[in-house]
């Protein structure tokens, strides 16, 4: 709720008596690739360019992550975005006959 409080010269002045909301930062997740003895490098490449947006050297790191370690870090995001996200992941991986898995880990 606002009140008016006066006019300096050309300007109406308004004092706002609401409690100021305290808005919290959406919750943010990682979003993770994992290793399996099946899908292509080739394919982990075209998935991180058009789903992640990777360029093909970003695209190409997380591959080698996600084949030397075991996962791959794709990139950080609220948690619904995240969802969406993995969820693309594996509709394309069965699509092209590939069992990729993406994950969602807490920060």
């Amino acid at each position: 709720m606002s009140d008016y409080s006066g006019q300096q010269g050309d300007t109406l002045v308004l004092e706002d008596h609401q409690t100021e909301r305290e808005l919290k930062e959406p919750r943010r997740v990682r979003v993770l690739l994992l290793n399996d003895d099946y899908t292509s490098m080739e394919f982990v490449v075209l998935v991180l360019m058009d789903i992640f947006r990777k360029t093909s050297q970003e695209a190409t790191t997380i591959m080698l992550a996600v084949h030397e370690n075991g996962r791959g870090e794709c990139g950080v995001y609220t948690l619904e975005i995240a969802e969406t996200k993995v969820g693309q992941v594996h509709s394309r991986a069965r699509e092209h006959g590939f069992p990729l898995r993406c994950v969602v880990e807490d920060i």
